[in-house]
C-alpha cells in the first residue's frame, strides 16, 4: 500500500508539472495589462476547459485523483495540445488511477532471429531496431559503420540517448546534434509516460540528469516526441557530410520495438558517400570510426 500511494503521488506530480510546463507556453489574451509569467493564467485555463480553478489548481499540485477523460480532452483543448501531446497527458492520468502495487522487474527485450536475418538483408541500407528507453537492440553493419557499433558497446551503453548525451563522436556525427538529442530526450519522456513504473528507465533519466545539465533542461520542458520519418544530417569520418532520410516502422507482435531504415536520394552525393561505406562493411569488419 506505501508502494501505491509513493506512486499515485508522483504521477500526481508529473501530470501536474506537464500542466503547468504546457499553460506557460500558450499565448495569453491580449488585455493590455504586463503580465509576470509567461502563458496562461490558473484561472484562464480552469476557464477555457470548463471547470473551476480550485479543481484545476488540485490536478497542477498533484492533489487529485484523477481527472475525468471528458476534462482532459478539454484541458487539451486549452492548453492548444496537438494528438501526441494529448495521448500523454491522457497517460499521466492513467498513471494516478492505477498505479503498479510493486516495481514490476527490469525487463530485457529481445529480437527474434528472424528480424536479426532481414537486418543482415539490407546491405545497402542502415538499418536497426529501437526498443523501449532508446536502446538499440540490434543492427546491421551498415548502421553501425554509419553510427556507433553498439552491438560491441556493454550492454548498458547500448543506447541511442545514452550515446547520443554522453559521447563525442555523437557531438561530432550529428550536424544538428542539439536538435537530434532534444528529440530523443522528447522520445524518452513518452515513453516514461506511457511506462511511468519502469526502474530502468527511471535509473537512466537519473544518471543523464547527474551527467548533463542540456538533459536536465530538455527533460524540464515535458515536450514528447514519436519519430516516424525525417532526415538526419551527418558529418561522417570516412566520406564527409552525408544525408540521410528515415522511416520508423512498429514491428508486429512485439511491444515497443521500431524498425529504422536509411535511405539517400536516388544519384545524389550522399548516395555515392553511403556506397562507399557499404563497400568498406562487405571488405572488413566494422569498427566505429573513432577507433571505439
Amino acid at each position: 500500500m506505501v508502494n501505491e500511494r509513493v506512486a499515485r503521488l508522483n504521477a500526481g506530480l508529473e501530470l501536474g508539472e506537464f500542466l503547468k510546463v504546457r499553460r506557460a507556453l500558450v499565448a495569453p489574451p491580449e488585455s493590455g495589462t504586463r503580465r509576470r509569467v509567461p502563458g496562461l493564467r490558473r484561472e484562464e485555463v480552469a476557464a477555457l476547459a470548463g471547470v473551476s480553478c480550485d479543481y484545476y489548481t488540485r490536478l497542477e499540485q498533484g492533489r487529485h485523483k484523477r481527472p475525468s477523460e471528458t476534462v482532459l480532452y478539454a484541458l487539451a483543448e486549452a492548453l492548444q495540445l496537438d494528438d501526441l501531446a494529448t495521448r500523454h497527458l491522457i497517460d499521466l492520468a492513467r498513471a494516478i488511477a492505477a498505479p503498479q502495487r510493486r516495481l514490476p522487474k527490469p525487463s530485457v527485450q529481445r529480437v527474434r532471429p528472424s528480424l536479426h536475418r532481414l537486418l543482415d538483408t539490407f546491405t545497402e541500407h542502415p538499418a536497426f531496431i529501437r526498443g523501449r528507453r532508446t536502446d538499440v537492440l540490434a543492427m546491421n553493419k551498415l548502421a553501425a559503420l554509419l553510427l556507433t557499433d553498439f552491438p560491441a558497446k556493454p550492454a548498458r551503453d547500448r543506447n541511442l540517448l545514452r550515446w547520443a548525451l554522453l559521447d563525442e563522436e555523437a557531438r561530432q556525427r550529428y550536424v544538428d546534434w542539439e536538435k537530434v538529442v532534444s528529440s530523443m530526450v522528447g522520445t524518452l519522456r513518452l515513453d516514461a509516460g506511457r511506462h511511468p513504473d519502469d526502474p530502468l528507465l527511471a535509473q537512466l533519466v537519473g544518471d543523464l540528469s547527474v551527467r548533463s545539465e542540456q538533459f536536465r533542461r530538455w527533460w524540464a520542458d515535458h515536450r514528447v516526441v514519436e519519430r516516424r520519418d525525417g532526415i538526419k544530417r551527418l558529418d561522417h569520418p570516412l566520406v564527409g557530410r552525408i544525408d540521410v532520410f528515415y522511416e520508423a516502422l512498429e514491428v508486429t507482435g512485439e511491444e515497443a520495438q521500431t524498425l529504422f531504415v536509411y535511405s539517400t536520394d536516388p544519384g545524389s552525393e550522399s548516395e555515392s558517400k553511403l556506397r562507399v561505406l557499404a563497400d568498406r562493411t562487405r571488405s572488413a569488419p566494422v569498427e566505429s570510426a573513432s577507433g571505439h
